[in-house]
């Protein structure tokens, strides 16, 4: 195989997005040959736009067409793991959008139909493709931060008015989208607080829904976690804040890392912050630090090198290694699931939720869910990322 024939599924959006840099050929070896979409509308405009790719009006058909050799997911949550389902029965490589799903039990059906495939299986997370965030990853995993203590995540720029919500009828509703910010917005920064500190076990959170914005999901999340090592973290975020804060710190026995606006400085302490607290004689001392910022490379196009690195990794036969792995997708399913789950029954959660009890209060609420009536445009949504 000398290049990978792609189709994409949803077109409005984000998929229009991937459409456009395919189309143009920015991604090497990645051709876009089809596209399918319910709305005569967005055909439409992939007619004039796209030149010769086929059309269809449903994954289904595309999936089945013989046109394409990998299906790019970008229709709405619940969506993602059926269609991916589908394409991996096909014999069709998949990459789906964030998030995985809405539920863990329908992401883990997806993972086990990408296992038994054996075909190459992305998720969008864009931002694992950021020098930033590679090099946190990098700097933690390498150990020199030592143990982890704590964590405190703040992520409240994802500012979002209501035209935005009013865009179309199927967001912020739970039969629609499935969730809020959690869903929507924060599946990015859920998969980088677990990929760089890994899952913790336990949380207890509180969300509010329709707190700043005429919604029925949450706009507005506060959660508190705990880790098997018996470090503690704190999670916030909402799509009220303007302006936002975008900030991760990890404190550790070797000292403290902020990633914050774009740059990442590292507050290193000297010896261990454990053996000095036991060890010092003298009560108010603490140990000396160096600060420095530590240098990363600046990422660019970071859509465009998730699907540039999953179409190599299905050129070779998977020999590159995939920077955002599909069945990583569930880790930041757990984790919404398991704040939404914690709000929905006061009570503290463990990790992994128990599907079946989420699967069942979701229910509850997408039976009285009430999608709305909207002007069904599709949003332009480079400004989001």
């Amino acid at each position: 195989m000398d290049e990978v024939r792609i189709g994409v599924a949803g077109i409005g959006g984000m998929g229009g997005n991937h459409c456009e840099y395919l189309s143009k050929g920015a991604v090497p070896s990645g051709r876009l040959t089809a596209v399918a979409d319910a709305s005569p509308e967005r055909l439409a405009w992939a007619e004039s736009s796209l030149g010769g790719v086929k059309r269809f009006d449903t994954p289904e058909a595309m999936i089945g067409s013989g046109e394409i050799d990998a299906v790019l997911i970008a229709t709405p949550h619940y969506l993602h793991p059926p269609i991916a389902v589908a394409a991996f029965e096909a014999g069709l490589h998949v990459m789906s959008e964030k998030p995985a799903g809405v539920y863990t039990r329908q992401v883990k059906q997806m993972n086990a139909a990408a296992e038994r495939s054996g075909k190459v299986f992305a998720l969008m997370l864009n931002q694992r493709a950021r020098g930033q965030s590679r090099k946190l990853h990098e700097l933690v995993a390498s150990g020199e931060l030592g143990e982890i203590q704590r964590t405190n995540y703040i992520i409240t720029d994802w500012f979002r008015a209501q035209s935005y919500y009013d865009s179309g009828g199927w967001r912020a509703t739970w039969a629609g989208e499935g969730g809020g910010v959690l869903a929507n917005q924060c599946p990015h920064n859920l998969d980088l607080w677990q990929w760089v500190c890994g899952m913790p076990s336990r949380m207890r959170a509180f969300c509010y829904f329709g707190k700043h914005h005429e919604i029925e999901v949450e706009d507005d999340v506060t959660a508190f976690v705990e880790y098997p090592n018996g470090a503690t973290g704190v999670f916030v975020t909402g799509t009220g804040d303007a302006p936002g804060t975008n900030r991760l710190e990890i404190t550790g026995d070797r000292g403290k890392i902020v990633a914050e606006n774009g740059g990442i400085v590292f507050h290193r302490t000297e010896q261990s912050v454990s053996r000095f607290l036991k060890e010092y004689p003298g009560g108010f001392g603490s140990p000396d630090v160096w600060t420095c910022e530590v240098p990363s490379a600046r990422g660019d196009g970071e859509h465009r090198t998730i699907t540039a690195n999953w179409v190599q990794s299905i050129l070779d036969g998977g020999e590159t290694e995939l920077l955002a792995p599909g069945l990583d997708g569930i880790h930041s399913v757990e984790l919404f699931n398991a704040m939404l789950l914690s709000t929905w029954t006061d009570s503290w959660v463990d990790i992994p939720v128990d599907a079946d009890l989420y699967y069942d209060e979701l229910q509850e609420r997408v039976a009285t869910s009430k999608v709305k009536e909207g002007p069904g445009r599709t949003m332009d949504v480079k400004d989001s990322f």
